[in-house]
């Protein structure tokens, strides 16, 4: 890992919050990720299950988390569960896991090596009434080959039909939604590399830039600030490629005059940083681009303003839309009649904003988190509300990143560059 060692205690207290929640006699078990084949005999890069990272802080590959906080023997209710090391496949793939260097990591004492689980976990799941098994139960989630969490799913009901079965991930969707203050520090850091790579764009970008070139900037930025990388793949879409939320060819020139949307975050210690900025090409917003880039602000600001403790985000959606129909009309892109005939089911606004403005943040760039229940003390967020303007060809975006507190929220990008008159005087400098 390139981040510095996080403080185990963030794991600690996150299975002492799962435990908590579990039945009486009951055990859990997490498996990590597949390793997915790329082409020949390639593999794609290893992402860890980030419900097992939630748990362990464990990145390495066939790994096991098991809880079983009944256990009659006190020693196997925590369990981190590991490949054996192997001294010709470290000359290979590197150096793995050490017992005692996971324990550091995790903060679990007892690692047991993977090929020597079975009959261990055969004599625990006996002595258990009810097994959690998880699964990715992100709203999200699209519809992928049957992965190794699955796969387990089907091999654990068949070798034991009789058991009791219940859904780590509706737990974990609960849990992960609140941040743990130890985890926010981890996502600050995340967001002041971010910070940093910002700042350097702003001296960097220019006419005739190319957009990757920019992309460049930001992977040289974030992994010599320890980042493992992009949190997501970075979004930098000058002029009208604005207006394609995901834009990521990024190979396209930056001309005098455009507009640049950029949207990217590290990652570090596992956690991400989500921020979009959109910044004039050659350091000056035109009349027309400082109007609508402030309508944005406004909104930006105005959303930022209603997320606190009590407020669903559905309320809060349609709050963001009320205002942002009036700040459509301030600017020329909605008429009082284009209001009054809109379709209800497809209101007048969504021609310019067609995008949720918020998402939970955190493991996952679009984190675990209840979206129909009351948004509650703890939670992460985006605030990211956009304009895109077909006819100018123009797309504005600004996004920060707010924990919620008991009585508000801390904006966590308050020192990150935003104004009009901000960004022109370092785009100066």
């Amino acid at each position: 890992m390139k981040y510095l060692p996080l403080n185990p205690d963030i794991f600690i207290n996150n299975r002492k919050r799962f435990t908590s929640k579990m039945q009486p006699n009951s055990i859990a078990i997490f498996v990590s990720n597949d390793e997915w084949p790329s082409n020949g005999d390639a593999i794609h890069t290893f992402k860890q299950n980030s419900d097992l990272y939630w748990l362990s802080g464990v990145e390495q590959e066939d790994s096991m988390v098991i809880l079983f906080p009944d256990c009659p023997d006190r020693k196997y209710r925590e369990v981190l569960v590991l490949i054996r090391p192997n001294e010709l496949k470290e000359k290979w793939d590197g150096k793995r896991l050490r017992a005692n260097e996971a324990t550091g990591i995790s903060g679990i004492k007892t690692i047991v090596w993977l090929d020597s689980i079975d009959a261990l976990l055969q004599t625990w799941v006996h002595l258990a009434d009810t097994i959690y098994l998880d699964t990715n139960e992100n709203d999200r989630k699209s519809q992928l080959p049957r992965s190794r969490d699955y796969r387990f799913v089907d091999e654990m009901k068949s070798r034991y039909p009789l058991h009791n079965y219940a859904r780590a991930a509706k737990v974990m969707k609960e849990l992960r939604g609140i941040k743990t203050k130890e985890e926010v520090e981890v996502i600050q850091k995340a967001i002041d590399i971010t910070d940093l790579t910002f700042r350097r764009l702003l001296g960097f970008i220019k006419p005739g830039v190319m957009e990757y070139e920019i992309e460049a900037e930001i992977m040289h930025s974030f992994l010599s600030n320890r980042a493992t990388g992009e949190a997501y793949g970075s979004i930098i879409a000058s002029g009208d490629r604005a207006r394609t939320l995901h834009y990521i060819s990024n190979n396209q020139e930056c001309k005098d005059g455009e507009l640049i949307l950029m949207d990217f975050g590290a990652s570090y210690g596992g956690y991400n940083a989500d921020l979009t900025r959109t910044i004039p090409v050659n350091g000056k917003f035109s009349k027309r681009q400082k109007e609508v880039y402030n309508a944005c602000l406004h909104l930006h600001n105005y959303a930022k303003s209603l997320l606190k403790p009590g407020i669903t985000i559905n309320d809060y959606t349609d709050k963001v839309g009320e205002e942002a129909t009036q700040q459509f009309i301030k600017i020329g892109l909605l008429t009082k009649a284009d209001v009054k005939n809109e379709d209800k089911e497809n209101r007048a606004y969504r021609k310019y904003l067609y995008h949720g403005i918020s998402h939970h943040l955190g493991l996952d760039v679009h984190d675990l988190g209840t979206r129909t229940e009351p948004i509650k003390a703890g939670m992460v967020f985006t605030v990211e509300p956009g304009i895109y303007i077909e006819q100018e060809q123009m797309g504005i975006r600004i996004e920060n990143n707010l924990w919620i507190t008991k009585n508000g929220h801390v904006d966590l990008m308050k020192n990150i560059p935003i104004t009009v008159e901000e960004i022109e005087k370092l785009m100066k400098k």
